[in-house]
């Protein structure tokens, strides 16, 4: 029989009377791991009702203790690594390095967090009038919401709760239906290292679910990470409701390559940036705009994909695993063969790939087009698989219109040997997030991840302090005490 996923409700890990199920699929094998259900709607209900109660004591916790939450848990998340890698390897195909940097990058949210009792500081004057003094408080939202993709199963769920949690919130947590194992484990490590009972709760589903808890009355706040058109409904829905939303959405980042940049660099950077975690990330490298005699540097980058192959999570020689499911497979080829068609030149297509002993994989090979123009679908569209698309430029201003025309503002880098280049372009290009020799400028947890256009819905972004002001709200006080006078009491009355 089938395992169930089960629902994490009020600190219990229970299963689902929900009759609509859906299974998760071992993209290497199609093996079926596990079933997971849509949560019901009574389910829902009384996973907002728990995480609602548990937050109206969670709130009054002292700051430090939430801290030594979040000490412990990220100490346990180290020691747990490498079990959570190879669970998320399983459900979502990649391959260990990948799997063990998707946990490692979640862990250093959960080492920001701990940061906590500084990063809710207020503000104060004293004497704004005479006496009178105004400070500032930091306090927490309430129940928040946050929905999850498949292609970062740990990083992006330790992106929501530690930081909600550590600033005082609850939050119910709704994974993707499609890699849900990795997002149990981590809570169950979240409750051994201590989390009250009903602070983080769990529930599965799809698009019903997702309205039911966008609607919701009790949820105040939502964070999203997902494909454009879903981000927009979500902020559309949530905004409407004049609920506080966070979505992020899609990308198409483009690598800027100078003719001063050293070609070997470039070359060793943009074999992992483009085709790695199987392109399926939204800070890959999917366009290299070739300024000047640089797309000559082409060819060598076909040459050098062509010696890289996908394969199954504990293959050490594999590049990254498969596309997370057929229809993403399906899709990805099929924006290949439109580029074709489209005119661009397919130097190296990986739609014909093998992988020995693993016939049923969701296996697409390096895939590289030259001659691509802004009109084609595989430049306009983000393909989510490992498709490299090479365009030309004339000068460094043409390369700055061609990124900032794009709808997409995500990442961008830079490859140059030029200080003056370098500076020029982080200063002028529209994109949220810059690398300068730097093929995926993706920052630490002390910055927040800032895209921007049609990547980003919302004002305040993930993680840094930017996610503190996401999950809290401020309240101003004015102040004035005035010394009161007490007469002393008259003596003889007393004695009488």
């Amino acid at each position: 029989m089938t395992a169930q996923v089960p629902m994490l409700i009020d600190g219990e890990f229970i299963q689902s009377a929900s009759a609509d199920k859906q299974d998760v699929v071992n993209p290497a094998t199609q093996a079926v791991i596990a079933q997971v259900p849509f949560s019901t709607p009574e389910e829902i209900d009384a996973a907002v009702a728990g995480a609602k109660a548990a937050f109206m004591e969670w709130r009054n916790t002292p700051v430090p203790q939430r801290a030594r939450l979040m000490l412990r848990y990220q100490q346990l998340l180290k020691e747990h690594q490498k079990e959570i890698a190879e669970i998320l390897a399983e459900d979502n195909g990649k391959n260990l390095e990948d799997a063990m940097g998707d946990v490692w990058r979640g862990i250093e949210v959960v080492e920001h967090a701990c940061n906590v009792p500084s990063l809710l500081m207020g503000e104060t004057v004293e004497n704004v009038a005479n006496g009178v003094d105004t400070y500032s408080l930091v306090q927490p939202l309430g129940v928040t919401l946050g929905i999850t993709p498949f292609n970062f199963p740990a990083m992006i769920p330790l992106w929501m709760y530690p930081m909600a949690v550590a600033c005082g919130n609850a939050m119910i947590l709704k994974p993707s239906e499609q890699v849900p194992m990795a997002t149990v484990r981590l809570l169950e490590l979240f409750q051994q290292a201590g989390a009250p009972k009903g602070i983080v709760q769990m529930v599965h589903g799809g698009k019903a679910q997702v309205d039911q808890l966008i609607n919701h009355p009790d949820i105040v706040a939502t964070s999203f990470v997902g494909s454009v058109p879903v981000a927009e409904h979500v902020y559309r829905s949530t905004t409407n409701l004049l609920k506080r939303s966070q979505c992020f959405a899609g990308a198409k980042n483009h690598m800027v390559v100078m003719p001063d940049a050293d070609k070997e660099t470039v070359m060793n950077t943009l074999v992992g940036a483009t085709v790695g975690a199987a392109g399926q990330r939204c800070m890959a490298i999917s366009v290299i705009v070739f300024v000047g005699e640089t797309i000559e540097w082409a060819g060598e980058l076909a040459e050098r994909l062509k010696s890289i192959r996908p394969g199954v999570w504990n293959d050490p020689d594999a590049a990254y695993g498969p596309l997370v499911s057929k229809a993403a497979k399906a899709r990805v080829e099929q924006l290949i063969q439109s580029g074709i068609d489209q005119g661009a030149t397919c130097v190296l297509d990986g739609r014909d790939i093998r992988i020995e002993g693993y016939p049923d994989g969701n296996w697409v090979g390096p895939t590289l087009f030259t001659d691509v123009n802004t009109e084609m679908d595989i430049y306009r569209e983000e393909i989510f698989g490992p498709v490299v698309c090479c365009v030309s430029a004339d000068s460094l201003d043409h390369a700055l219109q061609i990124v900032n025309d794009s709808p997409y503002g995500n990442g961008t880098s830079i490859f140059t040997t030029s200080g003056v280049n370098a500076r020029r372009y982080q200063h002028d290009v529209q994109v949220g997030q810059v690398g300068v020799n730097i093929p995926i400028p993706v920052p630490l947890p002390f910055f927040s991840f800032t895209g921007w256009k049609k990547s980003f819905m919302g004002d305040l972004h993930a993680y840094g302090k930017q996610a503190v002001r996401f999950y809290t709200e401020t309240k101003t006080v004015t102040a004035a005490w005035k010394e009161t006078k007490v007469s002393a009491p008259n003596m003889s009355i007393a004695l009488k």
